[in-house]
């Protein structure tokens, strides 16, 4: 298989802290540092949240703005995709850094549990969402929780809500939502290929999973997500020591399955983002 692969590389996240991992990259310096590395080792988008600086999320646009300057400055080619996750803000403020103009931004189509909440995610926020992406020209990535939200990336495609190509992530792992298991994986691409044959998909593995879904999409010609905000070790008795060795993991697997890792220009192509 020749077809090249996108890794994308989740920074930081919400949740993990200094005091479980230290190499979890929390100041905007630390983020563009890290980003930069992940990118020389093979990363072409970077999923990025803000922090406090207690370490708390955040979904402050001066702190996102400061961010994507940081990047665009440092790794110019770097595709940059915003977080409007749930764990950051409440209602609309999870999209208001997206006036900021992002290559691309999360968007979860539907609700789920987490392990200790729901993840709400009420159609008028999901539509309010999808129109601010279509008005500032930033591309949607899907958050596929569940099966349900495929089908419903392929309704607001069909009818306007998400614009041009489509882009869906398969999300694994997460306690109380839907587990890493690979007859659902294939379900999920059969699904994509019979509703959206022209998208693309990614998979995220939450945890010990990252590796094994890092692997099953690789091998089944999606394209790989990785990060500390997804998991901050190598395996059970070693901390990762930084977002690149991560990414350089995936890139090992690219290898194994003789799938080249995506250049920007060509993730770029891939996803119908404009060449920077």
């Amino acid at each position: 298989m020749t077809k090249p692969c996108i890794i994308c590389v989740a920074i930081t996240g919400s949740l993990p802290r200094k005091a479980d991992n230290p190499a979890v990259p929390i100041t905007v310096a630390e983020q563009v540092e890290s980003a930069h590395e992940a990118h020389e080792a093979g990363a072409t988008i970077c999923h990025a949240h803000v922090r406090n600086d207690d370490e708390s999320p955040s979904s402050d646009p001066e702190r996102f703005g400061r961010l994507l300057e940081g990047l665009r400055a440092h790794c110019p080619e770097l595709i940059v995709q915003f977080s409007t996750g749930g764990r950051s803000g409440a209602g609309r403020e999870r999209g208001g850094m997206l006036s900021l103009k992002p290559d691309m931004a999360s968007l979860s189509v539907g609700s789920n549990n987490f392990p200790t909440r729901v993840y709400e995610n009420p159609p008028d926020l999901v539509d309010w969402l999808a129109a601010e992406m279509r008005a500032h020209g930033v591309m949607p990535e899907v958050e596929a929780f569940d099966l349900s939200h495929i089908l419903k990336a392929a309704e607001m495609s069909a009818d306007g809500r998400i614009a041009g190509k489509v882009y869906v992530q398969f999300v694994m792992g997460v306690k109380n939502a839907m587990p890493a298991d690979r007859r659902v994986f294939d379900f999920y691409i059969e699904t994509m290929g019979r509703l959206l044959p022209d998208s693309e998909w990614c998979a995220a593995g939450i945890g010990r999973h990252q590796i094994e879904i890092n692997e099953w999409s690789v091998a089944a010609g999606g394209h790989a997500r990785t990060g500390l905000e997804d998991n901050i070790r190598l395996d059970r008795d070693t901390l990762a020591p930084s977002n690149a060795a991560l990414v350089r993991r995936v890139t090992e697997i690219c290898e194994r399955h003789q799938r080249p890792v995506a250049t920007p220009a060509e993730a770029r192509e891939l996803l119908g983002l404009p060449v920077r």
